[in-house]
């Protein structure tokens, strides 16, 4: 079997005699936290994925999708899987919350492996430079979701279609299930998120967050093009959102079908 190692090497990329590539993109830290994450999407969630030929090979694309499970698992599972499981392998550079580039460990390792903060000109840079984007249209409302609410969808931002009719970027859209299940959220700690520099800390029903080892699935739709410039009226963008979360709740269906079929 190919070794985390081997994949990297084979990315679209390209790395600078120190290892670097244009953006800063460490082939060192990459091994580290690509090879960490593989763990956890094979062995730990044991995710099952389905549609990944919907996923372009190469080229802009942008993956949007759903949260859930009181941080951003389903994120990790999905860079993982464009990673793991596509060929050849692709970086999906997710666009993270703001509060991450401000906590001192974790500013220099998101930078490193790829994943930055979701200011509207890195994502432009990055899908004019051809590479791949994960949004989460929900931002925080959506990791945030108790338990019970683990497979709605709250409000979806408009900057994410903004966007990609501005850079002539397909959509594509994705479910992913089973996070609320490893991380069973019943209680959202703001207070005591803010003495950590994070917006809340998930409270499960064994009261630290720690992931229980339940079976994930991912799902990605067909891709959806939309025609625009990004300065239509609030009324168009508004309804080509409502497209893209009514693909996204039909896919969350389709994941946990997976889950059910792998249980069985």
């Amino acid at each position: 079997m190919e070794n985390t190692a081997s994949r990297i090497d084979r990315l679209a990329l390209t790395f600078g005699a120190q290892g670097f590539d244009p953006y800063g993109v460490s082939k060192k830290h990459l091994e580290m936290f690509l090879g960490a994450l593989s763990l956890f999407y094979k062995s730990y969630f044991r995710v099952r994925t389905r549609g990944l030929e919907n996923v372009p090979a190469s080229g802009r694309a942008m993956l949007v999708g759903n949260h859930s499970g009181g941080y951003a698992i389903d994120g990790a599972m999905v860079i993982s899987a464009c990673f793991l499981e596509l060929e050849p392998p692709r970086l999906v550079h997710a666009m993270a919350d703001k509060f991450l580039s401000r906590l001192p460990l974790s500013s220099v390792w998101t930078a490193r492996c790829g994943q930055f903060t979701g200011l509207r000109e890195n994502a432009v840079r990055l899908l004019k430079d051809e590479r791949m984007l994960l949004v989460f249209p929900e931002g925080v409302a959506g990791v945030s979701k108790l338990y019970n609410e683990r497979n709605t969808l709250v409000n979806f931002g408009h900057g994410f279609m903004r966007l990609a009719l501005q850079t002539k970027t397909p959509i594509i859209p994705f479910g992913f299930a089973g996070g609320g299940d490893a991380v069973p959220t019943i209680y959202n700690a703001r207070g005591l998120g803010k003495l950590f520099g994070v917006p809340y800390l998930p409270l499960t029903p064994w009261g630290l967050p720690l992931p229980l080892p339940a079976q994930c699935a991912l799902v990605f739709g067909r891709a959806l093009d939309f025609q625009g410039s990004g300065h239509e009226d609030d009324g168009e963008v508004s309804a080509n959102v409502a497209l893209v979360k009514g693909a996204i709740a039909q896919l969350i269906l389709d994941a946990n079908a997976v889950r059910s079929e792998s249980a069985q």
